[in-house]
């Protein structure tokens, strides 16, 4: 897939997290979009392989944190947060053992 692709496909599959991860808050989506086309505006007229080869490695590093990383809380009253966690980011509840297995 040509450079072009890469980035581009980069490009879209950040937004994509955004809307995402972000979900129902303007602010943050606004941000958040703003930030990412800030970003490669910056970084449109890299000629470099090597260094267009690390942006994208950097986007898709970016992508991955958002959606492994954040989570959205909302202010319910002055002293109280809602979590809303997405679905992809809960795992099972698996109990902690202190003692490691042993092996067979």
């Amino acid at each position: 897939m040509g450079t072009r692709l890469k980035v581009l496909g980069v490009f879209k599959t950040l937004h994509r997290t955004r809307m995402v991860v972000f979900k129902d808050d303007d602010r943050a989506l606004t941000a958040a979009r703003l930030k990412i086309n800030e970003e490669f505006r910056k970084n449109k007229n890299e000629t470099s392989e090597e260094n267009i080869q690390k942006l994208i490695k950097m986007g898709s590093d970016v992508d991955i944190v958002l959606r492994q990383s954040v989570v959205q809380m909302e202010h319910v009253t002055k002293n109280k947060l809602l979590l809303r966690p997405r679905k992809d980011l809960l795992l099972e509840n698996v109990p902690y053992c202190d003692k490691p297995r042993e092996k067979s």
